[in-house]
């Protein structure tokens, strides 16, 4: 067998595998969901993957075994961080193997398809998953900005004004628990009367508590695992930036929003207040001449 027939060959192995891996994948998150619709949609990828696979095996004339590492790997990402994140990370992955397909539409004219299938029915399928996380996206955006912005500038101001950190966990633990509350009742209020069934409401209430409160948890534990303020804040400063690039990184997946933009404009924006309130905590102690 020629070089180039020997090539293509190792090429259409490689695509054969890849899409036997993606129709187990599909095939196994249809059995696993319990929302009619979603599985339909799973079902019908996955039966458009298996063609694909056939295909390949029509022109290679073997048989392939599937990728397991990946299917567990996605498998569990959709899991966990939902649906619609799992399959569009996936598809993501498979943006050069399309490009690769495309060298060799001239060998393989069904290629032609296979390329089409993917960036035109897949995307217009999962874009139609029904996913409760990402419709109240917003509620959650909400209450991790507002947590972040809020509580950071809260510790850091209490971090200089009062220089214990048990002091400064205590206190801002009462803050952000009350403030959480406070933005729940908020987000159920304007909910309802934007139009939303009272459920419905208190359901986008849910969201947002939730995530602040997971904020809070998360920015005052260092307070807790350490005696030194100053180390206390580094590290509530660092794990907020990784929570802004998580969740920013989710949402740039799961709903295709820009990355960096967000990124960096919601890291701005809860340093810079972090900073002002540091400075303002300093000040305050100076002037009304506390010590605790």
């Amino acid at each position: 067998m020629p070089a180039l027939q020997k090539e293509l060959l190792a090429k259409l192995i490689v695509f054969q595998k890849n899409e036997l891996t993606e129709y187990h994948i599909y095939k196994r998150l249809a059995k696993l969901v319990a929302n009619p619709h979603n599985q339909q949609i799973l079902s019908e990828i996955a039966a458009e993957e298996l063609c694909h696979y056939n295909i390949y095996r029509k022109y290679t004339q073997r048989e392939v075994q599937p990728n397991r590492w990946q299917i567990f790997l996605f498998t569990s990402l959709a899991r966990i961080f939902g649906l619609t994140f799992g399959l569009k990370l996936m598809e993501k992955g498979e943006a050069q193997a399309k490009k690769t397909y495309e060298e060799y539409v001239r060998d393989i004219p069904e290629l032609a398809q296979i390329i089409a299938d993917e960036d035109q029915h897949e995307h217009e399928l999962l874009n139609l998953l029904e996913e409760d996380t990402l419709n109240y996206v917003s509620s959650i955006v909400l209450g991790l900005n507002d947590a972040l912005v809020e509580l950071t500038g809260t510790l850091a101001g209490l971090t200089f004004a009062l220089q214990n950190t048990r002091l400064t966990a205590l206190s801002g633990l009462i803050t952000g628990i009350a403030a959480s509350f406070s933005m729940g009742a908020s987000e159920y209020l304007s909910t309802k009367a934007g139009g939303e069934e009272p459920a419905l409401a208190f359901k986008s209430a849910l969201y947002t508590w939730v995530a602040y409160v997971f904020t809070v948890i998360a920015l005052i534990l260092p307070y807790l695992l350490t005696a030194n303020y100053f180390l206390s804040l580094v590290l509530t400063l660092t794990i907020g930036v990784i929570i802004i690039l998580a969740f920013n990184f989710y949402l740039a997946v799961a709903k295709e929003w820009p990355f960096w933009s967000r990124f960096l404009e919601m890291t701005v924006l809860s340093v810079a207040v972090a900073g002002l309130s540091f400075i303002i905590g300093y000040f305050l102690r100076l002037f009304l001449q506390v010590e605790v």
